[in-house]
């Protein structure tokens, strides 16, 4: 809040300067001077208080006052239990969306002041993020997403040996986090630093610390291109919005995302050749809202710096196989303009990655190597989002068309500014660069279905930029052009805010029927690995359901529709018969069917529409299998190995 200094003295009456309030005093001698004999206030009072009402501070907090209240109310109320086929979209009460509209109205609202209180629109981020992401950490009673749980579970054994796991390979590509257990060492830690039992008590709340800490580093890589605070805080509003990916949770991901930002943070600040601005020093040559270029270091002060690089580079690769290959990718772009060209960095990164990939990570990185025939250069298989089919049913077919409809908003936008901007495109080349760095990994290979995920977050920092320049037009021309240009981008901005934040809602909670289990499945699960030897074959239809990796060193793991559709079809033909087949001779063997794997298998395309339940009452029905347990949380089977297969 600003606090305006009068222009001229205050005076009592008479002219008199007015004696200052004495502290401890006045209760009664404040209520003389500021009531009239009838004891209601005097007019100068009343106005004193209007005025407060009418200031921007005053103006600014409603809103966050407002959406607070509708948040907190409609949380209680949200019916996550009884999750169906649009996950928590009509579980919300209305009463949370309208939550979500005030704080995007007060964000528009507070923009007009970004440059003399940036801290108001940091706040409404800070708000949007969480009313975005907590609630499941608020209301769910187990851990949300499959994948969150099977960290958790590496964790615990983790904790429970005190050191990297070796000796019998796990199954399940489990050997990938053995060879970079940076990331799972970390959290271990926290767990002991905590005092708790497990990872689990902190795990749905990693989404949102993870996206506090990227503020910052947005910011930093945001203001090193403009100097427009409005076109920052729109920036960041734009990134949380089209961060709908899901890989924010407690993974090696969500952590070496972060180490990435670090380093392009530093790197565009601080690594800036001398000499090598040439006309961006040149203010009339620039965008009005482009800031100037960094001040150059010097090869010491670059020195320095890589040094200090270092032990985050070497975190990034003990924690992650795909990050570090980015990471090369975007400082390979950056050497690419004289500016922030430091080939000492670049191979500082290339080494430790190359170094880390023929010494831990040497099995994994030698089976990648060797999908290479296959997979490079088949850019459109490598640019599929997941390996099976298409997702089928309205909820699964909503989430991929609100998908498809982020990614070319974002795009369009982005693409726009660049274009219609081009000397802020300039002055931001490296933006520009880093946004464009992660394309060529399509023609490597899929990375497991998830390269395209990936390509899009990694650019996603850049075109969030540059989208936000579309809808924030610089304040410094003044043509009729750039006149009418504000006049569209002040209808366009909030209308474009709420367009984003309509379709971040399917994408992040329209599958939440296969991200959120109930305590008795879990329960179940449990029951069905304790049960089982140690050694069992553990039968499941997807690895997309909690606790699918429970106590993961002792059983290996069979997830059956995770292959191409026409397999999946074929099964279906005869699922004991598939099924006992494919059990090794003498190998005691459990089935595990969850609600969660039913949802999971449609949702991503595993299984046509019913086919979940046509496999489930194949295998009950079959003399091949015999019930262990059957309730609403799922169906558990063993196979009877003397009748068949």
């Amino acid at each position: 809040m600003q606090h305006h200094v009068p222009s001229t003295p205050v005076t009592g009456s008479g002219g008199a300067p007015a004696r200052p309030s004495v502290p401890g005093r006045g209760a009664v001698e404040g209520e003389d001077r500021d009531h009239d004999a009838g004891g209601t206030p005097a007019p100068g009072r009343r106005t004193g208080r209007a005025a407060a009402l009418r200031s921007p501070a005053a103006l600014a907090l409603a809103p966050l006052v407002l959406a607070t209240a509708l948040w907190l109310w409609a949380l209680p109320r949200t019916d996550f239990r009884s999750i169906e086929e649009f996950g928590l979209l009509d579980r919300f009460p209305p009463g949370f969306y309208a939550a979500l509209v005030v704080l995007t109205g007060g964000f528009v609202l507070t923009l007009r002041r970004a440059g003399t209180a940036p801290l108001w629109p940091a706040a409404y981020c800070a708000a949007m993020l969480v009313a975005l992401k907590a609630p499941p950490a608020i209301l769910y009673d187990t851990v949300r997403y499959a994948w969150a749980s099977k960290h958790d579970a590496i964790i615990s054994r983790l904790l429970a040996e005190d050191t990297v796991p070796s000796g019998r390979e796990p199954s399940g590509g489990m050997a990938a986090y053995d060879q970079w257990p940076g990331f799972f060492s970390l959290d271990a830690a926290l767990v002991r630093a905590f005092g708790v039992d497990t990872a689990a008590s902190f795990i749905n709340w990693a989404p949102v610390a993870l996206g506090l800490l990227v503020v910052p580093l947005l910011v930093l890589v945001y203001r090193t291109f403009t100097d427009d605070w409005r076109l920052v805080w729109t920036g960041v509003w734009i990134f949380q919005l089209a961060n709908w990916v899901g890989q924010d949770y407690l993974s090696p991901q969500g952590f070496s995302y972060l180490l990435h930002l670090t380093v392009l943070a530093v790197v565009v600040r601080h690594f800036v050749l001398p000499g090598s601005a040439g006309a961006l020093r040149d203010r009339s040559a620039l965008d009005p809202a482009a800031a100037s270029v960094p001040p150059p270091t010097t090869t010491r002060q670059r020195a320095v710096a890589v040094l200090f690089l270092v032990p985050i580079v070497a975190t990034v690769n003990a924690s992650h196989q795909l990050t570090p290959v980015m990471l090369c990718a975007s400082l390979s772009v950056l050497c690419l303009t004289r500016r922030h060209r430091n080939l000492g960095l670049l191979v500082t990164t290339g080494l430790i990655t190359l170094t880390w990939n023929l010494t831990m990570g040497r099995e994994l990185f030698l089976d990648t190597l060797g999908t290479l025939r296959e997979k490079a250069g088949d850019l459109l298989a490598n640019s599929r989002p997941g390996f099976a089919g298409d997702p089928t049913g309205p909820g699964p077919e909503l989430v991929g068309d609100a998908n498809v409809l982020m990614v070319l908003a974002l795009g369009v936008l982005a693409a726009a500014a660049v274009l219609l901007r081009r000397r802020l495109a300039r002055s931001a080349l490296p933006l520009v660069l880093t946004a464009a760095a992660p394309l060529p990994m399509f023609a490597v290979n899929d990375y497991g279905g998830e390269m395209v995920f990936r390509v899009y977050l990694f650019g996603l920092p850049g075109a969030a930029f540059f989208a936000a320049a579309a809808l924030v037009p610089a304040v410094g021309a003044a043509s009729r052009a750039a006149a009418n240009a504000r006049r569209v981008a002040a209808a366009a901005l909030p209308v474009t805010l709420i367009v984003m934040l309509a379709g971040f809602l399917p994408s992040y909670y329209g599958k939440e029927g296969m991200h959120y289990a109930p305590p008795g499945e879990t329960a179940l699960t449990r029951r069905a690995f304790d049960r089982a030897p140690e050694g069992a074959l553990i039968i499941a239809a997807t690895g997309a359901f909690a606790d699918s990796y429970y106590r993961y060193d002792r059983y290996d793991r069979w997830f059956f529709t995770e292959q191409e559709v026409e397999e999946n079809l074929r099964m279906l033909k005869d699922p004991a018969g598939y099924l006992a087949g494919g059990i090794p001779e003498g190998r005691p063997a459990y089935v595990i069917l969850t609600p969660t794997q039913g949802e999971a298998v449609i949702g991503e395309g595993y299984l046509p529409e019913g086919g979940f339940d046509t496999l489930r009452e194949a295998l009950r029905e079959s003399p091949l299998f015999e019930v262990v347990e059957e309730s609403r949380y799922g169906l558990v089977l063993r196979h009877r190995p003397t009748t068949g297969g």
